[in-house]
């Protein structure tokens, strides 16, 4: 026997509301993303059909999902179903994981956050709150892509193996020539797909033209007949151009467009590249597809991001200057020595007009005393100015020659002045050191830009002000990627594609900058540091910080 059960008898009405405390984050996310001007949050749409989601309802639940973790669409579907405060936020309205995943990749979303960074930062210096210095900290990081680890193209291996399938199709011609097959173009035109779709036309031309033969032909030939010899080598030579030669010839024409400059890319997601990163899955060094995340940060905030297919940051900074809208807002640069060199002293001084404070890759090396004392450190050298010649150490001379330059693959020219031993000197044993182990005379090229450029990097980070900016660069800027990727448990994005990778590493730095917000709003109403002095461990709020409350009245 049994209890009665039926679900159908036994129902319960329950009435409840939903309301969070002011405090609560989700209040916070909810009254950001309204402080947002419609004309940034609206678009354009269709007058018919049913209307659409508005875009600050789903703003506010990708950021609040984000903040707890969740980066599945379908996951963050199912949260709006049985979590309070998702379900406030979207005003317990049920909505599909696809919408959402629509809205995360859109371009309406990749403006919505570009320009909520620039009002953002408006905000932020409005009220005090960025770098009391105006110092803006550059950092960047690798972010794994979601793509098949294994998954690579190499611009080397395709450029050779295009190179030997266009010696194939050279060979193919003539063999189609030899056929008396009527082809267009000339052998010198070879190199394309278009050409190879040209050879298959004439051969099919060929073809017809055999067919005819063959119908008038009798039907025993002695020693066979020729036409159909020649025919079944044609169908051969014709399915190898469709089947094999045209395929890869269209697949290397592909690749060279999704290089675009890159040596690499992974075939599941084209956009990443194959970098070395630190999280080594494998422990063995291997490279796996990922995106170059550079940020700029400014009192703790992420002010604007960027990302890039290179692996290196030392191409990143002038184009992720030019990208940054606030930029007139800071006086100095600050920068690891990753992003040191002479194209980029020379842009942030010339082109951008601020303050570099960022080492180039000997400068610690530079300040040893070893180095100070090394007879080969044109420092150490006697220069007269009135004749341009040097004197090393030893005494050798070394007089002017020649100016000389010289222009990376990238466009970047470098300018040099070269001397040269003198082939008489003072002694005998002078003009042996005069000479190299293989016997040439000994020549110094001297780049005075960049040694004009280290000098004054020297100077400025050896300041008092310099080394106490460049000293708060690991707590303004490394915090973020450790928030990103410790708290938040980022350490390979989600989505594939430049486009959707771009808004959802927007989406996450908007959630860690709400985030920092929601604790400093605490630490200032009182209840932080209380619940902190109970665990006697007490921190200060900085007098710039607990004076900004003009900031909580804004939200």
């Amino acid at each position: 026997m049994y209890k009665n059960y039926n679900t159908s008898e036994l129902e319960l009405d329950i009435t409840y509301s939903m309301k969070l405390p002011d405090d609560h984050i989700a209040v916070l996310i909810s009254r950001f993303v309204d402080s947002i001007p419609q004309d940034i949050l609206l678009e354009d749409t269709s007058h018919t059909g049913r209307p659409a989601f508005h875009p600050a309802m789903l703003l506010k639940m990708t950021l609040f999902a984000y903040l707890e973790s969740v980066f599945s669409g379908r996951k963050i579907a199912k949260l709006n179903q049985y979590y309070l405060p998702m379900m406030w936020l979207s005003g317990n309205t049920s909505v599909s994981y696809k919408t959402i995943n629509n809205f995360r990749s859109s371009d309406h979303a990749k403006k919505i956050i570009e320009k909520t960074f620039v009002l953002f930062t408006l905000l932020l210096s409005k009220n005090g709150m960025l770098d009391a210095d105006e110092a803006l900290f550059i950092d960047g990081t690798k972010l794994e892509a979601d793509a098949n680890r294994y998954s690579f193209t190499w611009k080397n291996a395709s450029d050779k193996f295009e190179k030997s399938l266009d010696e194939r199709v050279a060979k193919t011609y003539d063999e189609l020539i030899q056929h008396q097959v009527d082809i267009a173009i000339s052998k010198d035109m070879l190199g394309s797909s278009d050409a190879i779709k040209e050879l298959i036309k004439g051969t099919d031309l060929k073809l017809d033209a055999i067919e005819e033969d063959i119908a008038t032909e009798p039907k025993v030939i002695k020693g066979g007949s020729k036409n159909k010899r020649a025919r079944r080598r044609l169908k051969s030579i014709k399915r190898k151009l469709q089947t094999d030669l045209l395929p890869r010839k269209e697949r290397y024409e592909r690749n060279r467009k999704i290089f675009q400059g890159r040596n690499s890319f992974s075939k599941t997601d084209n956009d990443a590249t194959f970098m070395r990163l630190k999280e080594d899955h494998m422990k063995n060094g291997q490279l796996k597809p990922a995106y170059n995340l550079q940020i700029a940060t400014s009192g703790r905030f992420v002010l604007h991001y960027d990302i890039f297919p290179n692996p290196t940051d030392t191409r990143t900074l002038v184009p992720f200057l030019k990208s940054f809208t606030n930029l007139e807002l800071f006086k100095y640069i600050v920068a690891d020595a990753g992003y040191g060199n002479e194209a980029n002293y020379q842009a942030v001084t010339d082109m951008f007009e601020k303050i570099p404070l960022m080492p180039y890759p000997m400068y610690q090396k530079e300040q040893s005393r070893k180095y100070k004392k090394d007879p080969r450190n044109i420092k150490n050298w006697t220069y007269h100015a009135e004749d341009d010649y040097y004197i090393d150490p030893d005494g050798v001379v070394f007089k002017f020659q020649r100016y000389s330059s010289s222009v990376d693959k990238y466009g970047f020219k470098r300018n040099f002045k070269v001397y040269v031993a003198d082939i008489f000197q003072a002694t005998k044993e002078l003009e042996n050191l005069a000479k190299t182990p293989k016997g040439y005379q000994r020549t110094k090229a001297i780049n005075y830009n960049w040694e004009f450029f280290k000098n004054s990097a020297t100077e400025d980070l050896s300041s008092e002000k310099g080394s106490k900016i460049y000293a708060r660069r690991r707590t303004d800027v490394e915090t973020i990627f450790g928030d990103m990727k410790g708290n938040f448990g980022v350490r390979r994005v989600h989505v594939r594609g430049e486009k959707a990778v771009r808004n959802e590493i927007g989406l996450i730095l908007l959630t860690i900058n709400i985030s920092k917000l929601w604790h400093l709003f605490k630490e200032i109403g009182g209840g932080f540091l209380k619940k902190r002095s109970e665990n006697k461990h007490k921190r200060k709020i900085p007098d710039q910080i607990s004076q900004k409350r003009d900031l909580i009245r804004y939200f």
